[in-house]
């Protein structure tokens, strides 16, 4: 396993950041599988697929380095550049475009673990073809989506911080992702691969979600950077009952009725304000009717109250959501 030696103030600095270019190569990860694991997925995967495939096969070299780079163990470093925080696409695909092309292709040799094809051997323009490509997924498939995304990843930095208030890092970092996990003495696990165990104490230490089933860990040595890439919890990552049905809207309210088909799991009053978009009064004064009607109830959850749906709640939402989608069971695309 992989894990790295950590002291008290790397974790004590470290922090939860949010990254677009983070969430872009998450779904050039999805895009690449083209098999979702939930519905929200399954949705943006119909919409999304048949332009990119069709980009790659007018590119074959860019779908070369594609599927060199994404290799089964490794992921090309340059391709997924630390995150900082608190900057924009463009800065973050900066640092992309303008890695060296003689370290791109040894860190395409790695992810490959061998001998690289030929078309791609000799090339300087690998870490610009890469670029190009994100920023063609940036701007075509996540950029006219990105509000809502960052809502749900602003919700679950929420949640991971309100973890952290209650139990430590044990408890926030214990099932972040597949093979991640606080292993005591000092020791963080980032995944399950035989790699040797690196010393970052007192290096800078973050934390980012993507609201794909994705995640990978990052660092810029000469920087002392160190970066573990999550995905967010699965209640706020599928998005499949955000699109609240037009019946639902008018019997009670557009707004409040976001709310309502918001709370498929239990969620705090700040984890609805992040995924909704609704200031927290206009969030408190929907819950309250909510609550008054016996349509949701709250409990208390360590420090945090958690709303969720009441069996009264359920059959409503369950009715107008079979009601739009004609009874099949099928799930409407996201509609901001």
């Amino acid at each position: 396993m992989g894990w790295w030696q950590v002291n008290a103030d790397t974790l004590a600095g470290s922090r939860f950041v949010l990254s677009p270019l983070a969430e872009t190569f998450a779904c050039l990860k999805l895009l690449h599988a083209g098999t979702a694991t939930h519905p929200g997925e399954h949705a943006w995967l119909g919409a999304q697929l048949p332009a990119y495939r069709k980009r790659l096969a007018a590119d074959p070299v860019t779908a070369l380095l594609v599927r060199c780079g994404l290799g089964r163990a490794w992921i090309a470093d340059f391709l997924t550049p630390t995150p900082f925080g608190d900057e924009t696409f463009e800065t973050e695909v900066a640092r992309v475009r303008e890695a060296s092309p003689r370290e791109a292709r040894g860190h395409l040799v790695r992810s490959v673990g061998g001998p690289l094809p030929a078309a791609l051997a000799d090339r300087d323009d690998l870490p610009e073809r890469a670029a190009a490509l994100l920023t063609a997924v940036w701007e075509e498939s996540v950029r006219p989506d990105w509000e809502r995304r960052r809502r749900v990843l602003e919700a679950d930095v929420v949640a991971r911080t309100a973890q952290l208030g209650r139990g430590g890092w044990a408890a926030a970092l214990d099932g972040l992702r597949p093979g991640t996990r606080w292993l005591g003495g000092n020791r963080l696990q980032v995944n399950l691969h035989e790699y040797p165990p690196r010393e970052i104490s007192g290096a800078q230490l973050v934390f980012v979600p993507v609201t794909p089933k994705a995640g990978w860990v990052s660092w810029e040595e000469s920087r002392g950077r160190y970066a573990v890439v999550y995905p967010c919890t699965g209640a706020l990552a599928d998005v499949r009952a955000a699109a609240v049905p037009e019946s639902l809207g008018a019997l009670l309210g557009t707004a409040r009725a976001g709310v309502l088909v918001r709370l498929d799991s239990p969620l705090s009053t700040s984890q609805l304000v992040a995924v909704t978009g609704q200031g927290l009064g206009s969030v408190g004064r929907h819950l309250r009717v909510l609550l008054d009607a016996r349509l949701v109830e709250r409990r208390r959850a360590g420090r945090s109250v958690l709303y969720s749906r009441t069996a009264a709640g359920e059959v409503l939402v369950t009715a107008q959501r079979e009601g739009r989608t004609g009874g099949t069971g099928g799930t409407a695309a996201y509609r901001s």
